[in-house]
């Protein structure tokens, strides 16, 4: 799904191709896009500097989640006899045994088994005509799967990433709870230091989970709105009463990512803390819970930005970016970062 009023040419140059640790800086010293929402003012900075745009009793909510490695092998099981080796990417986990998945696979069908090394298999159980995800059930569960996949699988990567990176290089430096198909890449830029300084400042910090979804189905004609892939998410009891204490300080509830958004916002809705999220927050939405919001920077006509835009005026997301552009900052999840305030 996409949003046509937020568009513009990223050049390929824009892309960031490594990781910060492999271009000689740390992950937390990216760039930093400072957007004000009551005067719509730009800053750019370091991302080591977050402290000085915030206050003593703000909150900061990370996503806890943990990248798995969601690209496998398997070759499918036809006539008793097995086929050539195929790529599975898990797109979500849904069960402990049982994850939807996109098979780079032709004419794959209910039924169809798949083997995996370390004695892994997989069978396809549903399907959707209107998707090319499938769901499957592993041979495995639980811990015992977690460790297959680990011990089989690649992280997923996209054409404008240069090489592999090991899997260390998609992981926050809090995440704590394996699930995310791709990386929660909001809160990459945060080093445990820069979280000890905001917390000597009064800065509170406050975890949630949402395992992140496949981002992209490797054909345009399929609708990947957030209405159409539902997300898990767990707050505990405790992050809740954060939120509310800091509400009622009046201090700001800033979220990392827009995992943090959605799961925050659909909580604030339903009142239930743990759950799925198939929440699709555009423009018009009054947000509840969340004042801003830390997040990388968005393609061209992405539904991130139309979240976004719930923050700030379209018109002057769309003047940041081009600034952005002109100043040389890095997009996706090895890039710079943008503070919505």
């Amino acid at each position: 799904m996409a949003i046509a009023s937020i568009d513009f040419h990223l050049p390929d140059s824009l892309n960031a191709t490594e990781p910060p640790e492999r271009r000689g800086i740390r992950r937390d010293q990216v760039r930093m896009m400072v957007l004000n929402k009551s005067t719509m003012q730009q800053t750019h900075d370091c991302f080591y500097n977050l402290e000085a745009y915030l206050q003593p009793g703000d909150l900061i909510v990370l996503n806890s989640s943990r990248t798995v490695p969601a690209v496998l092998k398997a070759k499918r099981k036809h006539n008793n006899n097995l086929e050539e080796p195929c790529e599975i990417r898990l797109a979500r986990m849904i069960t402990e045994d049982t994850w939807g998945v996109l098979i780079r696979v032709n004419k794959v069908k209910v039924g169809d088994e798949f083997i995996f090394e370390k004695n892994l298999r997989a069978q396809v159980i549903a399907q959707d005509e209107n998707s090319p995800i499938k769901t499957i059930q592993f041979s495995q569960k639980g811990a015992a799967l977690l460790d297959c996949i680990y011990s089989l699988g690649e992280p997923i990567r996209y054409e404008y990433i240069a090489k592999d990176w090991a899997l260390d290089y998609y992981q926050t430096v809090y995440a704590n709870s394996p699930g995310s198909v791709e990386m929660p890449s909001a809160g990459r830029a945060f080093s445990w230091e820069l979280l000890f300084n905001l917390q000597q400042k009064g800065i509170k910090i406050a975890f949630i989970q949402l395992h992140t979804g496949l981002s992209y189905l490797l054909d345009d004609k399929w609708d990947h709105s957030p209405e159409k892939h539902p997300e898990k998410y767990i707050i505990s009891p405790e992050t809740m009463k954060q939120i509310q204490e800091t509400k009622v300080s009046h201090g700001r509830v800033i979220a990392v990512g827009t995992t943090v958004v959605r799961a925050l916002e659909t909580a604030a809705i339903s009142g239930v803390l743990s759950g799925w999220t198939d929440l699709y927050i555009k423009k018009d939405f009054q947000r509840n819970m969340v004042d801003g919001i830390i997040t990388g920077l968005h393609e061209p006509k992405a539904s991130h930005l139309e979240l976004l835009s719930s923050f700030i005026q379209e018109d002057v997301l769309l003047e940041a970016y081009y600034n952005a552009m002109e100043k040389g900052y890095l997009w996706h999840e090895f890039g710079d970062m943008n503070l919505i305030i």
